[in-house]
């Protein structure tokens, strides 16, 4: 595909080569063509016009994943202007607060969110605009509200007389700030991610170039759009392309998004692996736990027929329509992945972050090593911060195009982050000697043994999760003791009829059988049932700050 020099040469582009073609579609709602998509860019940016926006002002966008939502970060970015999305799930004191903090002059908000904001605690806004129902809600400048009732009664006839060939957006140099993306991590609270136009150009780019989807292929949109991985791989990458994208408009259950796949039989699929870990754990592992299936993996000739079953099985879970299923955002368990490799099974695992706006690593299915998270992006270097980096595992270092500006006001984070051009992920990982990455934690989550031994948290709760009666679990220390937190599978003991103390037993059990398999150093002492599933980042990451300070 063609290099693309400016941001708006794919939203341009995509418009005017895909204008009959549907663009968005609300999951059971309305569809735009990428006709009707430039139609409401047009609308908005005179709106922009009307307020007096100027290129480098701040637009905070907040609301449900829909095709307003969409339409709105692509008339802010392709303006010139800089969008600050927010996450809906986000506290209405939060929301204030990144509003204000990214000194925002324009809101557009979905209407649920609206009803619980406080206008007077946002005192930079010049006006508010609902992106359910495209009205004003709060305007601070009597001359621009005006303008904007002159231009209602106008606007219509403009956008039908739109055709491809006028479709022109100004030239934003790629190094102008492009998104400033409030999120929280696993290790700490918000910062505001600045990430420039070539940042989003990167990532689209390999997208475009490495992952397969052409004009007219059907994606499936369920990750939080206001974070860096949903936006970049389920709507800008596919909308560039001229793909058909389908918003699931409410909070996503798996049961809703597994029933839109099998609708809409999408040709991409992302996922974060605790969606691929349920339904190994609820469709697949019954299965093989059976005492005729476990004969039948023995045998070699009837095995490969076994799986070559399952594989069709899972296939037809995802809509059986995809490329492959690249799985990010966190690790994913080492036994499913293990039997995903065994039935040959089309997956693949990016690594990526925020700051990276968010792609750092990722191979297709067929190349991909096990256990590996793929090869670094031709935009980027990375280092590994160990005296033997194929064998000892040390924090990934990265640098280059993907990279982010900084922390929005934030020099200090930003210094320690960023130290000498490189990017401090702080995850701990090795590469291999072909380029391979694999990632062994985060070594703000990496805990100091007995005798200076480092212990990976997300190993030994790899092997909790994979048990009976067990949602997730969060290993923390105590008093230099291993105690696991763990959310019991709760509509599992109800339809085992087990008691509170049936399940203890049960965990009992687990942990007795779990420090048979892990060094004394890594023993868990102690199984504490926590009575809700854990607070989590938009990558379902556990925030594990929260539980440790709570604990302690």
């Amino acid at each position: 595909m063609m290099k693309i020099n400016y941001i708006k040469e794919y939203i341009e582009k995509s418009i005017q080569e895909n204008w009959d073609q549907p663009a968005f579609t609300d999951y059971q709602g309305k569809t735009l063509s990428y006709q009707e998509v430039a139609q409401q860019i047009h609308r908005l940016h005179k709106i922009f016009d009307v307020w007096g926006i100027k290129q480098g002002d701040k637009i905070s966008l907040i609301g449900r994943n829909n095709s307003s939502w969409a339409v709105t970060y692509l008339a802010t970015i392709s303006y010139g202007a800089v969008i600050v999305p927010i996450l809906a799930d986000f506290a209405t004191d939060d929301i204030h607060h990144i509003v204000n903090h990214s000194n925002s002059v324009m809101l557009f908000a979905g209407d649920s969110i609206w009803d619980n904001l406080e206008e007077r605690s946002m005192h930079h806004l010049k006006a508010v605009f609902s992106i359910d129902s495209n009205s004003l809600l709060v305007n601070r400048d009597n001359k621009a509200g005006h303008k904007y009732q002159e231009l209602i009664k106008t606007i219509e006839v403009e956008q039908k007389g739109l055709s491809p060939k006028a479709i022109s957006y100004p030239e934003i140099p790629n190094s102008n700030l492009g998104v400033i993306s409030y999120t929280s991590g696993t290790t700490g609270f918000s910062k505001g991610v600045m990430l420039s136009l070539n940042s989003l150009v990167a990532n689209v780019d390999f997208g475009r170039n490495n992952i397969g989807l052409i004009p007219k292929d059907r994606v499936v949109s369920f990750l939080p759009l206001a974070h860096a991985y949903g936006a970049a791989f389920e709507f800008l990458l596919p909308f560039s392309i001229g793909c058909h994208i389908t918003f699931l408009t409410k909070t996503p259950s798996p049961k809703i998004i597994l029933q839109a796949f099998q609708e809409i039989k999408p040709r991409l699929v992302l996922a974060v692996p605790l969606i691929i870990e349920k339904i190994y754990k609820k469709q697949i592992l019954p299965i093989l736990n059976r005492p005729a299936m476990k004969l039948l993996i023995n045998v070699p000739f009837l095995n490969k027929k076994f799986y070559q079953k399952i594989n069709t099985k899972l296939t037809d879970v995802f809509g059986g329509n995809f490329l492959e299923i690249v799985i990010g955002g966190a690790p994913l368990n080492k036994e499913v992945e293990e039997f995903l490799r065994k039935i040959n099974f089309r997956y693949t695992i990016g690594y990526g972050m925020t700051e990276c706006g968010p792609l750092i690593s990722y191979t297709g299915w067929k190349n991909i090593k096990a256990g590996s998270c793929g090869l670094i992006l031709p935009t980027l270097e990375i280092k590994i911060d160990s005296k033997n980096p194929e064998t000892e595992a040390g924090q990934i270092l990265i640098r280059g195009e993907n990279v982010m500006e900084g922390y929005y006001k934030n020099e200090d984070a930003t210094r320690n982050t960023i130290i000498d051009g490189w990017l401090h992920t702080g995850d701990l990982g090795i590469i291999d000697s072909d380029g391979f990455i694999f990632i062994r934690g985060r070594s703000k989550s990496m805990i100091l043994g007995p005798s200076g031994q480092n212990i990976y948290p997300e190993e030994i709760e790899a092997r909790f999760n994979n048990l009976s009666f067990i949602t997730e679990s969060l290993i923390i220390e105590k008093e230099n003791r291993l105690i696991a937190l763990v959310y019991p599978d709760l509509d599992a003991a109800d339809e085992s009829k087990l008691v509170t103390a049936d399940i203890e037993s049960i965990m009992e059990k687990h942990r007795v059988e779990v420090n048979k398999s892990l060094p004394s150093y890594s023993q868990v002492t102690k199984i504490r049932l926590y009575p809700e599933e854990f607070e989590k980042t938009p990558k379902k990451s556990i925030k594990r700050f929260l539980y440790q300070i709570n604990e302690n």
